[in-house]
């Protein structure tokens, strides 16, 4: 019998730039880059990010300052939203309270250049979205650009550290002294980030050919802000986009970064919550068990290969690379894929209605259902019942009366179930986790 889905709280479960450098090295295997205060005379909040000294390095996490230093923050942005920043829903596909909302915003962009913003931002988003399951499933997304429009062209730090630039968003190259390493000012992202219907990931495009970039997680919002990841990255960096990709796969998914670290050791966690970390090396007993032996996206095998999560020894991935692992990938391995589903349906829901499922519905009214625009690798799957028994006729159809179902008798219930029966799911518990019901009454 099907059950009307509980109402969820509107947040990732984020284990972006999962584990600070910090913590793994005092042993404690936290999740996030909540922010922290300094420990300097003066010194503010800080986070903890990902980044990326090249292409095909291997990321590294480190601790940044919250604000940009006082010599590239020219101007600060208070905690209002700042007035005239236009908002362009690039796709709106359902309501806010249903769709994960991905907030697009440029940085060195001036008012004159804002048309090479959306330009660039389009641009970076088919890139994103042409990656699976991404490209499946942008249906269970809304795209919002914001636009911040910045006092000069360009961003701090490029092409040389000596550069300063008056931008909206305060981006900075060589920041803690890493060339690559592209921060912003959390507060003002915020400040924009607001205009928008929603915002619950936030990508930061900044005006600048250099690579570099860098993934901010954060299990609790900061202050004012209901986001939980930012990713920032080059407009006009052929790689670049990978890094937002890359930081999805942790936002969304809740999976673990797949690489090691020289030095670091054996694994001193007894288990990991991320889909695609295991502890146990026995192939049967693997969290991936379902999938052993597959050829996989990513060109490898479906196996268990030692290291990952960024410990040599004791922990085990399910390929031997990915995007979780190196930006030299441009793919997620099947448990990546199957993770990430989990996480669009954590957020989405597949299916709507514009009749309220609060009121009561006569014998002969129409009950219309709307499907997210899923494709691909999806498979949606509409099923009807009458107080729990299922009526098998009208299966797959989107619009139905509950005469024809067979409710004519005043308080009987008339539920719609919609599960995706996409192969690229083999845990029950993620199929489940796909299927959302609607229920009303008859009058």
């Amino acid at each position: 019998m099907p059950g009307t889905r509980s109402v969820r709280t509107r947040w990732i479960a984020s284990v972006g730039a999962v584990v600070t450098a910090a913590a793994l090295l005092a042993g404690a295997h936290t999740a996030g880059a909540a922010p922290v205060p300094g420990t300097g005379p003066g010194a503010g909040e800080t986070h903890v990010v990902e980044y990326f000294g090249g292409p095909g390095g291997t990321p590294r996490h480190t601790t940044v300052p919250a604000e940009a230093p006082a010599s590239i923050a020219r101007h600060r942005t208070s905690g209002a939203a700042p007035g005239g920043a236009a908002v362009t829903p690039v796709q709106r596909t359902g309501p806010v309270s249903g769709r994960l909302d991905l907030v697009i915003m440029g940085d060195g962009y001036t008012a004159a250049q804002q048309a090479d913003f959306h330009a660039d931002a389009r641009a970076t988003l088919d890139h994103v979205f042409a990656i699976e399951p991404y490209a499946s499933y942008r249906g269970l997304f809304n795209i919002w650009l914001v636009d911040a429009v910045s006092a000069e062209s360009g961003v701090s730090g490029d092409p040389t550290a000596g550069v300063v630039r008056n931008t909206a968003l305060s981006s900075y190259f060589f920041c803690e002294e890493t060339e690559r390493l592209l921060c912003l000012d959390t507060s003002k992202v915020t400040a924009y980030a607001d205009r928008a219907p929603a915002s619950d990931i936030v990508f930061v495009i900044a005006n600048s050919a250099k690579y570099g970039g860098a993934g901010y997680s954060f299990p609790i919002p900061p202050d004012g802000a209901t986001y939980h990841g930012v990713a920032t990255m080059s407009s006009d960096n052929p790689q670049s986009y990978l890094i937002g990709a890359h930081e999805l796969g942790h936002s969304i998914g809740n999976l673990a970064d797949e690489y090691q670290y020289a030095g670091f050791g054996a694994y001193p966690y007894p288990s990991s919550e991320s889909a695609n970390i295991s502890v146990t090396p026995e192939l049967g007993t693997s969290k991936w068990y379902r999938w052993l032996g597959e050829q996989d996206p990513t060109g490898s095998v479906i196996g268990t290969y030692e290291g990952g999560d960024y410990y040599e020894t004791g922990v085990y991935r399910p390929t031997s690379t990915s995007l979780m692992r190196t930006l030299a990938s441009t793919d997620f391995n099947h448990v990546g894929r199957e993770a990430m589903i989990k996480g669009f349906y954590t957020y989405a829901d597949a299916m709507t209605s514009t009749v309220p499922t609060g009121t009561r519905v006569r014998p002969g009214q129409s009950i219309g259902v709307r499907l997210a625009p899923v494709t691909g690798l999806s498979g949606l799957k509409v099923t009807w019942y009458v107080d729990g028994k299922q009526v098998a006729r009208a299966t797959g159809d989107t619009s139905v009366t509950p005469a024809r179902l067979g409710a004519v008798r005043s308080g009987q219930r008339v539920t719609a179930t919609v599960t995706d029966t996409t192969a690229a799911v083999r845990d029950p518990a993620v199929r489940a986790a796909t299927s959302n019901s609607l229920t009303w009454r008859v009058r």
